[in-house]
């Protein structure tokens, strides 16, 4: 109408003014920026920083149960009866007796071939796989206080003994195969040598930031102080022979313990808390990929590379039975190596460390944004800058570097605490029910034995995740109070 109130016009809405920074999602424009309009002008606003309007919500940990775990004696000796019967398997599978022979021939009256068994392969074999059990009974007689010198004495003796023992086996076992075979064959001996150490001696991680003194579980020779920089903690690169001798050392020397989580509150703290577990898991996978893959090929690759070319045997079943074993001691080792605790303690420090998520260019341009600062415990939701990128804060504590892909490796892996567990279950699981499938459609009476054999000891280690999985379920599912514990 002619005499009506009219509205505010099209230029007057756009200089409106911009609403206040307390209703802004993410807080303030802090770190040295401000507001950016749609042209990508900053509008300079003075404005607290982000930490002084925005509080992120502490993080609250769960308290997990104690769940038993096999002690490292009992752990070795379980794991070498296993590789033992695993053995005994593979030997059954390539030499059974088959239809073919003569009636007067001494085969067809046993189940085995056992002419054609090389004992002395089979002692090397058993003496390599027992090298952990050895040194397991070593570690754990030194650390038996001496009630009187008869006592001390004769745990000496008996180490010196079984040491003796072993070391004449092997060289009995070894000389007689030097003699037997071929040069080529030899070489199968040492070849799971050949390969770690090139693979795992020569690998040493860069990094670009100290380590803090206080990480007890870490090697302390690999922390040095630099006088002339006046810059302490950095990696000392090492030769040859020290990361020789120190990966023999891991190879015999029973796992550190587990280190506690004092859930720190500052930022560079949280970041090195997390690189030395980052170190100390890295290891830890190491020796379980070394092991597994050492054991299966001792078990069932080695065999098969002694096997006279008259000998016939079925190659499927034999792949079958490695797939099996590495499978299987794979997943030993990581249950022993990674208990819950341990798991528990990785996940409390993903949970401080938090995760970045890259964002493309012109997303979120009327957003609040903010440079990133090393010394600044972002909240959720959050936009910073970083190396010319934009990223959005998804955790509710985060201190990780945006442009580091090894923090989000590490909160993608830890920040759920049951995603390892569930990988063990679901791989353990699947191949026992893979092992009842082939007993069912078993038609020849070497792969009805194996498979029965082999099945008691993974129903063994199948209970003890599903017990730890049913366990661990409940507690990580009870509500937290606010002062971060579990209700009672």
């Amino acid at each position: 109408m002619p005499g009506g109130r009219r509205g505010p016009s099209r230029q007057q809405l756009s200089r409106s003014a911009l609403p206040p920074l307390q209703t802004l999602v993410g807080g303030t424009c802090g770190n040295g920026t401000g507001l950016r309009n749609r042209n990508g002008s900053a509008v300079g606003l003075s404005a607290p920083p982000i930490t002084a309007l925005i509080t992120p919500e502490p993080v609250r940990h769960c308290c997990i149960p104690e769940l038993p775990l096999d002690g490292s004696l009992l752990f070795e000796f379980l794991f070498f009866i296993y590789l033992l019967v695993s053995l005994f398997i593979q030997y059954i599978n390539i030499y059974k007796t088959v239809w073919w022979y003569p009636y007067n021939h001494p085969s067809s009256c046993t189940s085995l071939n056992f002419h054609l068994i090389d004992y002395h392969l089979a002692a090397f074999i058993t003496v390599m796989l027992a090298r952990r059990l050895v040194w397991a009974l070593i570690s754990q007689a030194s650390q038996v206080g001496s009630a009187s010198m008869v006592h001390y004495s004769a745990l000496i003796a008996a180490r010196l003994v079984l040491l003796t023992l072993c070391g004449w086996v092997f060289c009995w076992t070894l000389v007689s195969l030097f003699r037997n075979h071929s040069v080529l064959n030899l070489l199968f001996l040492g070849y799971p040598f050949g390969v770690y150490v090139p693979l795992c001696c020569f690998h040493q991680d860069n990094r670009s930031q100290p380590l803090p003194t206080d990480c007890g579980y870490l090697v302390q020779d690999s922390l040095v102080e630099d006088g002339a920089n006046g810059v302490t903690g950095l990696v000392r690169p090492k030769d040859f022979l020290s990361l020789l001798r120190e990966s023999l050392r891991e190879q015999f020397h029973s796992p550190p313990p587990i280190p506690s989580h004092s859930c720190p509150l500052s930022p560079d703290l949280i970041r090195n808390e997390v690189e030395c577990l980052k170190a100390d898991f890295n290891r830890r996978i190491k020796e379980v990929l070394f092991n597994s893959l050492f054991s299966a090929y001792y078990v069932a690759i080695l065999p098969l590379c002694f096997v006279k070319s008259t000998q016939y045997y079925d190659m499927r079943w034999s792949c079958e039975h490695l797939i099996m074993v590495w499978i299987n001691a794979f997943v030993m080792l990581t249950t022993q190596l990674l208990p819950s605790k341990y798991c528990d303690l990785l996940h409390r420090s993903a949970s401080h460390l938090g995760k970045w998520q890259k964002l493309e260019h012109g997303a979120y341009s009327n957003a609040p944004q903010h440079i990133w600062s090393d010394g600044t415990v972002w909240p959720q939701g959050v936009l910073v800058r970083h190396n010319r990128s934009l990223y959005k804060a998804m955790g509710p504590y985060n201190v990780a570097v945006p442009s580091d892909f090894s923090h989000a490796r590490f909160y993608f892996l830890f920040h759920r605490p049951l995603r390892l567990l569930n990988v063990l279950v679901a791989l353990e699981g699947g191949l026992v029910l893979y092992q009842l499938y082939s007993l069912l459609r078993a038609e020849k009476w070497n792969h009805t034995l194996s498979m029965a054999l082999i099945l008691f000891c993974n129903y063994y280690v199948l209970f003890k995740l599903l017990r730890d999985r049913i366990v661990l379920g409940r507690a990580y599912s009870y509500p937290l109070n606010s002062s971060g514990l579990k209700p009672h």
